[in-house]
């Protein structure tokens, strides 16, 4: 892995509402040969919890990688992208929308407001399980990101 320490794990936060998909990215994490501690949160609220290090989440681990759906409860997921962009300390966090909308409006937004990539969740578990693989490869084998300090 380029730019990673390779005793430690990859850190990735997914947000994500869906028990189904959850597991879906759980168990196509698992299959793969780089070693990821999963991190899930449920709702947009949670998320900047999360990556704020507020409340229940204090002990929380800067992510490598957020995976983030748009269609999420209290606050979205484009409102999620808006907060984490504009945040500096969070702003370098390359983001992977994976959600169900394939309307053009949602797109262009998330690219606009920052978004890394955007991918339509795929029907089926081999297809969500390949594109999960897919991500993980290309974030952590392919790309070059700065070390975490």
């Amino acid at each position: 892995m380029k730019g990673y320490d390779l005793l430690k794990p990859v850190e990735i936060l997914l947000v994500e509402d869906d028990p189904g998909d959850i597991e879906l990215t759980r168990e196509s994490l698992k299959a793969n040969k780089i070693t990821t501690n999963l991190n899930i949160v449920h709702d947009g609220v949670s998320a900047m919890q999360y990556l704020s290090q507020e409340g229940a989440y204090s002990d929380a681990k800067r992510p490598d990688l957020i995976i983030l759906d748009l269609n999420l409860p209290k606050k979205d997921g484009l409102e999620v992208l808006d907060d984490l962009k504009t945040d500096q300390n969070l702003k370098s966090i390359p983001v992977v929308i994976l959600t169900t909308s394939e309307a053009d409006e949602d797109i262009i937004k998330s690219y606009n407001l920052g978004a890394n990539c955007y991918v339509t969740k795929p029907i089926g578990f081999k297809e969500f399980e390949k594109i999960v693989r897919s991500i993980e490869e290309f974030w952590f084998t392919v790309v070059k990101l700065p070390l975490q300090v």
